[in-house]
């Protein structure tokens, strides 16, 4: 910074510092001005704080809160990609039933019932991801422009206009000691700082009725996710009560009976049983039924030319979308979260984990 660049802020600090301990009287804005800027602050604080908590709404996991912000909607809306990029608890669930479900089989009244129940809740996941999309793209984005652009320019707007003010009133209590040019001018500059700021923030506050748009918008998103939902909802309710109706109606199986045992001719020499003949027991095969089976290792280890982490401690999922393991599980490394959580897959499972939980094996390529 130049030597007149230093003297100017110098002088602007000891204006401010006389304002605020001396009690010096500085330029006054009008009451309308001051007004409209209490109401830009106030929106600036609303805009921010609902953003927060519309995505804490859609996605309570931290995990798929920091991938919900990095979504590209635009190409979701072309068809590039067929979901947001993480697990929706709805589908977490709905993979659960259907594989307990397959398993229990389909004599199973239960086993029926869950790959029911377990579909639904899958196609409630895809409805989820559309909400999420939905409302990423006509209210998240748009109340994030409108942080990063016009609050933005508004704030810097009315800094500079501070600054000029400063300027103004140092130079208005040296009058007489300074041209009067200089004092024109910077008196030009405080007004046209002041119109800009003005204007800036006029333009903002007539035109709120685009916020109304965007809340509308979510509510619509809103809407549509809870009608499909209903009807979802309602078909599963309408198949299991059919389910129980038709399990009602059918006679109970009843148990096969048991088939007595034959103990077969008594005899006292084996206390009647069979005489069998006893298996000759040699010293090889009597030291092989003294060994141990050979176990093998119950943990999967990838290849280690790919992306990996070795579990230092378990980890118990809290969250939907989060991967669970045991101490010395290796991980498969598929994504960096952020500098806290990793993504990864075990046994065939993918989430979300905590990098203090592992040590990195095979980095992950930059």
């Amino acid at each position: 910074m130049s030597v007149a660049g230093l003297k100017k802020q110098f002088y602007k600090a000891s204006q401010l510092v006389s304002e605020k301990v001396g009690g010096a009287e500085g330029t006054k804005l009008d009451e309308d001005f001051k007004e409209m800027e209490k109401k830009v602050d106030v929106t600036s604080k609303a805009v921010t704080e609902v953003l927060a908590r519309t995505i804490e709404y859609l996605q309570p996991n931290p995990a798929s809160r920091a991938k919900l912000t990095m979504l590209n909607t635009v190409s979701k809306i072309r068809g590039q990609v067929k979901n947001p990029g993480y697990p929706q608890s709805e589908g977490l669930l709905g993979e659960c039933m259907i594989r307990h479900g397959k398993e229990l089989g389909g004599e199973s009244n239960f086993g029926d019932a869950l790959l029911d129940a377990g579909e639904s809740m899958k196609r409630l996941a895809e409805v989820k991801d559309s909400l999420d999309i939905e409302v990423k793209q006509n209210f998240i984005d748009p109340l994030q422009n409108l942080c990063d652009k016009d609050l933005k320019e508004i704030q810097h707007h009315l800094k500079k206009l501070e600054g000029r003010r400063l300027d103004f009133d140092y130079k208005k209590k040296r009058q007489g000691r300074i041209p009067d040019e200089e004092l024109r001018q910077a008196l030009e500059k405080f007004e046209e700082s002041k119109e800009v700021a003005e204007t800036s923030m006029h333009n903002l506050l007539e035109t709120d009725i685009e916020q109304v748009s965007q809340l509308s918008a979510l509510v619509d998103a809103q809407l549509d996710y809870h009608r499909q939902a209903v009807q979802i909802l309602d078909e599963l309710a309408e198949k299991l009560k059919r389910r129980m109706r038709e399990a009602s109606s059918r006679p109970r199986r009843e148990p096969k009976p048991r088939e007595p045992f034959d103990l077969g001719e008594p005899e006292q020499s084996n206390g009647g049983f069979p005489c069998a003949t006893a298996p000759k027991i040699t010293a090889s095969s009597s030291f092989r039924s003294s060994e141990k089976p050979i176990r093998t290792p119950s943990r999967s280890m990838p290849p280690l030319d790919q992306p990996s982490c070795k579990a230092l401690y378990d980890f118990e999922p809290e969250n939907a979308g989060e991967l669970g393991f045991h101490e010395g599980d290796v991980i498969t490394l598929t994504n960096q979260i952020d500098e806290n959580w990793y993504e990864g897959m075990l046994h065939g499972q993918s989430g979300f984990f905590p990098l203090s939980y592992v040590e990195v094996l095979v980095p992950l390529p930059q």
